[in-house]
């Protein structure tokens, strides 16, 4: 009667464990019924997107037939080019015409235009440098026997120039704190701007110049 007592017993067991498993089966499978697949990694899914990539050519002819068509036809690259070309001419332009949005760094803001105006309203010696110093370079090689004169004459040149340029630059400063008493903008750096603006040829300054020598600014 025991035998039998136990072996009920474990026969019970078996068809508990059995119900637990069946009971739990349809759970997992309830669980993975909305996926059923590991979630793709990103790259997989932008290549997908993508479509498939194109095999790496075999010989360079391949290759060089590949870059030729990726360029497009000779009317379209002659298209594109005219169109930057244009986009370039105009952007020029405006940066010349004194466009603020065009302009470099160093030129942009309302206190470097004043100073523009400054020293494109005057005449200095500063802008006789570029001038003197190509005079210089042929005198050295049509007389070199001129060459100590021409040197000495340069030398005392430079020195009226460099008189001239601390002058401007103090000169400056001052005219743009009494009419931007708020700028942070000043000291040696814009006098040094001012300075080699002077020192251009009139004809090559940019942005170009909008007051001519002689105008009260």
């Amino acid at each position: 009667m025991k035998l039998l007592r136990r072996g009920n017993s474990d026969n019970s067991d078996n068809d508990a464990g059995n119900a637990a498993t069946e009971a739990a089966e349809p759970t997992g499978s309830t669980a993975t019924a909305g996926k059923g697949r590991p979630t793709p990694k990103r790259r997989d899914a932008e290549t997908k997107r993508r479509g498939p990539v194109a095999p790496a050519p075999q010989t360079a002819k391949e290759a060089r037939a590949r870059r030729k068509a990726n360029r497009g036809t000779k009317a379209d690259r002659k298209l594109a080019g005219e169109e930057r070309k244009a986009q370039s001419q105009e952007r020029r332009a405006r940066m010349l015409a004194g466009d603020d949005a065009y302009l470099l760094p160093r030129d942009k803001g309302p206190v470097r235009a004043f100073v523009r105006d400054i020293v494109d309203s005057r005449r200095s010696l500063v802008g006789l440098f570029m001038p003197l110093a190509l005079i210089l370079i042929l005198t050295l090689f049509l007389s070199p026997a001129l060459q100590f004169i021409v040197t000495l004459a340069m030398l005392i040149m430079m020195l009226f120039m460099l008189a001239e340029g601390v002058w401007v630059g103090r000169m400056i400063n001052r005219r743009v704190l009494e009419k931007f008493p708020d700028s942070t903008d000043g000291g040696m750096k814009l006098g040094w701007y001012a300075f080699v603006r002077a020192s251009q040829i009139r004809k090559m300054r940019a942005p170009k110049p909008r007051v001519s020598p002689g105008d009260a600014v």
